[in-house]
């Protein structure tokens, strides 16, 4: 009877499992070098600036790719897909940005130009969200995608590549 039981019980939360999935604290990402990640961005009719002319990492002047994850580039190529508008990257994975699990360095995150097109798409299509402590406007995709207009730029956090 115990062994029977133990079946049943297991074969519950295997069913259980198999339903509702099991959701990881963090799921492993694939980190993309600046060249991989430039490839793929241009191959789609993304440009990048920088205010120093550079690709390095380590120098706040410029706009790197190096250790970017696949899903903000997804992202990125989905959204101007979806959008229609010209983008421009002004913000990558280089020093300078403000820290944390969700950072421009761990690769989630893209600066944007602010072009009439990509303004207008960003407020017009998602949900306003609220203001951030910075008093950046928030606006939410669909997949969970955060839009954050700074002064000079939307700061886009990428948790996933928006429906790729």
């Amino acid at each position: 009877m115990h062994r029977t039981t133990s079946r049943i019980v297991l074969a519950v939360i295997a069913s259980f499992v198999a339903i509702i999935g099991l959701s990881s604290p963090s799921q492993a990402v694939t980190k993309l070098t600046d060249a991989q990640a430039a490839s793929q961005l241009s191959a789609a009719g993304i440009s990048r600036v920088s205010t120093g002319g550079c690709t390095d990492r380590n120098v706040s002047t410029c706009t790197s790719y190096e250790q970017i994850n696949q899903e903000s580039v997804s992202g990125i190529i989905t959204f101007k897909g979806a959008s229609g508008c010209a983008i421009t990257i002004t913000g990558g994975t280089e020093t300078g940005h403000a820290g944390g699990t969700y950072s421009h360095a761990n690769g989630y995150k893209v600066d944007i130009r602010p072009t009439d097109c990509v303004s207008s798409f960003i407020t017009s299509t998602y949900a306003y969200s609220g203001v951030r402590g910075d008093g950046a406007t928030l606006y939410t995709a669909p997949s969970g995608n955060v839009y954050a207009r700074e002064g000079s730029h939307w700061d886009i956090t990428y948790y996933s590549c928006g429906g790729c």
